[in-house]
């Protein structure tokens, strides 16, 4: 009797401490789910902010949202292109909320939501960076809380702002981009174009030389020989929908302008760039991406880990320029420690 008495209580105290420990958890759900969707707007968006600038041609309104709450890492996107919204970046919903980490989309100006001016004299480097500063301040970050991340064309962007204005960041990711336009000229033209079939190649560089540009063909046969190897090593048919449908509101003039035709080396206003000499003036933790199969250059990334004072280096060995889809896993993994240890104090952070 004294021993099923006893078996009684210890079963009535393991049932009471589960119970005090699921409303623990309920609670911690409730307040985690109250801070996640914390606003203090009268009339709730959804994480949605209209941000208005100011350029020396007037006043216009750009388009951001906010997904999560995250005092201390609030990670700005900026997409690539130039000229592509932030819709092909939505992966980041599938691994970021779950980690507490706050992340913000921004249509910059002239793509996806925002305005578009349709003035190619917009269309510039200088001003793209002043527009990232007064998004900054209307987002209200700053040094304690304040990462940016730029994909492809963003990290050009990244790295300039913050060459300028790094003092208001905590962590920069520079994701799938060189440091050096001609660079990435010399590795599409040396390395990239001879893993084409020489007679496809032949028919890319007759159409460019006539700048036939609208042909049809011609970003045909770069889609099927280059992006599907290069940029996103998916079969086109089962491209991931956010990439399509970003793709699909692509400002052409903007991508033109700054970028060249296509993907394959650089042509636009961009061509000259070259920041290789000044990565040793970036002081805040910086992650350089590169992939084995991408665009740019693996080992020009790499090489710009060691320059940054304070550079960690991520190594996608599956995947091209968008990294963040055909080698998921690796991409994902790798920034959220990046951000976590940078939270906690490190400067660098050794991922592989």
């Amino acid at each position: 009797m004294t021993k099923i008495f006893f078996n009684s209580c210890v079963l009535l105290l393991t049932v009471c401490l589960y119970a005090c420990k699921e409303e623990k958890n309920s609670e911690q759900s409730t307040t985690l789910a109250s801070e996640y969707y914390k606003d203090s707007t009268k009339v709730k968006t959804g994480g949605v902010q209209i941000i208005p600038i100011t350029t020396k041609k007037g006043k216009f309104n750009v388009w951001t949202k906010k997904v999560g709450n995250n005092p201390k890492i609030k990670l700005l996107l900026l997409t690539g292109g130039p000229g592509l919204s932030h819709e092909y970046m939505e992966c980041m919903e599938s691994f970021l909320p779950a980690e507490g980490i706050e992340f913000i989309y921004y249509d910059q100006l002239g793509t996806g939501h925002s305005d578009n001016p349709k003035d190619p004299a917009m269309w510039d480097l200088p001003r793209y960076v002043e527009e990232v500063e007064q998004v900054r301040q209307a987002l209200k970050l700053d040094k304690d809380n304040f990462y940016l991340l730029g994909h492809s064309w963003g990290g050009i962007l990244a790295m300039e702002y913050a060459l300028k204005y790094q003092q208001h960041l905590k962590g920069l990711i520079i994701s799938n981009m060189m440091s050096s336009a001609p660079d990435y000229g010399k590795y599409a033209e040396n390395v990239l174009a001879k893993q084409f079939d020489p007679a496809i190649l032949a028919r890319v560089r007759a159409i460019e030389a006539k700048k036939d540009y609208q042909n049809p063909e011609y970003m045909e046969l770069l889609m099927s020989n280059f992006y599907v190897k290069h940029f996103c090593r998916i079969p086109l048919e089962n491209w991931p929908e956010p990439i399509n449908r970003s793709f699909a509101t692509l400002n052409n003039s903007l991508y033109v302008t700054m970028q060249g035709p296509s993907e394959f080396g650089i042509a636009g206003k961009l061509t000259t760039w070259d920041r290789k000499a000044d990565l040793s003036k970036i002081a805040v933790p910086t992650l350089s991406i590169g992939a084995k199969y991408d665009t740019m250059d693996p080992e020009h990334m790499r090489w710009m880990a060691t320059k940054f004072q304070n550079g960690s280096y991520l190594y996608c060995a599956n995947g091209s320029h968008a990294s963040m889809y055909d080698d998921q896993q690796t991409y994902m993994t790798g920034i959220i420690k990046f951000m976590k240890g940078v939270n906690a104090g490190e400067k660098k952070i050794k991922l592989q």
